[in-house]
């Protein structure tokens, strides 16, 4: 989990895939990732046609993910809670009618529904959106009988090497935001 991170519990925000047609290419290709930057750097795995662990090596961090929507979920609301007190603060400060004649509640709906906001875009942090695209090509080429292999590249920095070290063997590669 990063400890520093206020939104994010996974070691890894990065993910670099690369379709190989041959199991052969696919576990050299992982072994050059893992030579180049080391175990503590970056985690590789390979994904065969037919792997019942496909999923879980395509995310492997659950706890991590987990984290993530705890610390996305509190840190996105409370943000939501700010920017709404400060948002009826304003309207107040500028003499909104609405607002001044019933302060309670316009206080409350503002705060709520800014809240809610922040509920939301947690929500969206925990769902990943950006891995999508990246983890469907993968499950269609395991499908299509190719070898993929799947690298979470600790330091986001890392990822470029990572998708340099796969292009220059694969051809084609996929990468997260």
């Amino acid at each position: 989990m990063k400890r520093g991170d206020p939104i994010f519990g996974e070691e890894s925000l990065s993910k670099v895939a690369a379709v190989f047609a041959d199991e052969a290419a696919a576990r050299a290709a992982a072994d050059r990732v893992r030579g180049d930057l080391g175990q503590e750097a970056v985690t590789v795995r390979m994904i065969a046609p037919g792997d019942r662990q496909a999923a879980r090596k395509l995310e492997p961090e659950e706890k991590g993910v987990m984290f993530t929507a705890i610390k996305a979920h509190i840190t996105l609301g409370l943000a939501g809670l700010v920017a709404g007190l400060v948002l009826f603060w304003i309207l107040h400060a500028a003499g909104i009618a609405a607002i001044r004649s019933n302060p309670v509640v316009a206080a409350v709906v503002i705060a709520g529904f800014a809240t809610t906001f922040g509920l939301f875009a947690g929500g969206l942090v925990t769902l990943r959106p950006d891995h999508d695209p990246l983890n469907i090509r993968v499950m269609e080429a395991i499908g299509e009988g190719r070898h993929v292999v799947v690298a979470h590249p600790v330091r986001h920095a890392d990822a470029a090497r990572v998708a340099e070290l796969l292009e220059s063997a694969s051809g084609e590669v996929l990468r997260t935001l």
